[in-house]
C-alpha cells in the first residue's frame, strides 16, 4: 500500500504503523483485519502493533519531490491500516515523527481519518514537547497552533467516518474542534441513513432557509466490502448526496461494495455509479 492507491480518493497511501482496535459498528469487518491476518498479522488486532523503519518512512518524500516537480498537490490516505489518533503510549514517537514528516512535504496533503476525533485536539497540543526517538529531532508545533488552541497544518485534511446517525451525532463535534485546511467525512461503510443538518457544525440553514456548508468540506460515501459485507440502501446513499448538493458540499462517491440494489453482485459488477451518475468530486 503506497504509491498510486487504487483507493478513488487518494494519490498514495502511507502507514505510520499497522494495527488498531476495534470502536463501532463500521469496524465490525474490517478489512484492515482481513488483509493483516492474510500477510501472517493476526496479533496486530490482539494488542500489537507493527512499526515500520527509514526505508517505508523515507517514501513519502518521495512523492513530495514528484509533485514539487510537477507542481502539484497531491493527496495521501494516513492510515489505512491505523488510527493515528488511537491513545496508546507506544505511538507517541510514531506519530510525532508522522506530523514531522508532514511538516517536510508541504506538496502532500495528508487526509487523517479517524475513528477517534476526540483525541485530535489534546494529540496536536502534546506534540509540542520533544520526543527522543532517534528519528526526528525536536518536533515542535508552535507554528501550527492558534493562540487559543491547536491548530492542524497547513497540508491536513481532518477526516473521521460517520457510519450512521449516532456516530455523525458524536464525532461531527469532535472532529470541528481542530482548524483545518479541509474537514471531511466518510461515511464508509454506510450503514444507515445520516442527516447531517441534524449534527451541530454540519450542513446547516441560512436565514432564509437555504442550507450551507458548515465546517463540513467534502463528503465520501460508499458501501461495505468484503465477505460478510452489509448492504447499502440506496436511499442513505441519496439522501447523502441530496444534502452535499444543496449544500453545494463536494460530494465522493467511492463504491456500491458487495452490494447493489440489495443483491450480493460483487463490488467490480457494482460499481461507482449513483443513480447512473459518477460522483467524484473534490473540495478544492
Amino acid at each position: 500500500m503506497g504509491a498510486n492507491s487504487a483507493i478513488s480518493w487518494t494519490h498514495h497511501t502511507f502507514n505510520p504503523w499497522w494495527g488498531c482496535e476495534k470502536v463501532s459498528p463500521a469496524c465490525a469487518h474490517c478489512y484492515a483485519e482481513t488483509w493483516a491476518k492474510r500477510t501472517g498479522h493476526d496479533s496486530l488486532w490482539k494488542g500489537e502493533r507493527r512499526f515500520f523503519g527509514d526505508k517505508h518512512w523515507n517514501e513519502p518524500m518521495k512523492w513530495q519531490r514528484a509533485a514539487q516537480d510537477a507542481g502539484e498537490r497531491r493527496r495521501v490516505f494516513c492510515a489505512s491500516m491505523a488510527d493515528v489518533f488511537e491513545d496508546r503510549e507506544e505511538l507517541i514517537p510514531h506519530r510525532a515523527r508522522l506530523f514531522d514528516l508532514i511538516r517536510r512535504t508541504p506538496n502532500l496533503n495528508w487526509l487523517l481519518l479517524t475513528k477517534r476525533p476526540e483525541n485530535i485536539a489534546a494529540f496536536l497540543e502534546a506534540m509540542r514537547s520533544s520526543f527522543g526517538d532517534g528519528h526526528s529531532t525536536r518536533v515542535m508545533l508552535t507554528d501550527w497552533t492558534h493562540h487559543d488552541g491547536p491548530n492542524a497544518p497547513h497540508n491536513v485534511w481532518l477526516g473521521t467516518t460517520v457510519e450512521n446517525q449516532e456516530m455523525a451525532d458524536k464525532r461531527i463535534p469532535e472532529l470541528l474542534k481542530v482548524p483545518a485546511a479541509v474537514h471531511f467525512l466518510s461515511c464508509e461503510p454506510l450503514l444507515g441513513p445520516v442527516s447531517l443538518e441534524m449534527c451541530e457544525g454540519g450542513l446547516v440553514e441560512d436565514e432564509d432557509g437555504a442550507p450551507y456548508p458548515g465546517q463540513i468540506d467534502w463528503v465520501i460515501c460508499g458501501g461495505e466490502s468484503g465477505a460478510n459485507a452489509r448492504p447499502m440502501n440506496v436511499e442513505w446513499a441519496r439522501l447523502l448526496r441530496n444534502q452535499c448538493e444543496a449544500a453545494k458540499v463536494p460530494f465522493h462517491f467511492k463504491q456500491w461494495g458487495e452490494h447493489l440494489s440489495g443483491l450480493r453482485t460483487g463490488k467490480k459488477a457494482a460499481g461507482r455509479l449513483l443513480d447512473g451518475v459518477l460522483h467524484d468530486a473534490f473540495p478544492r
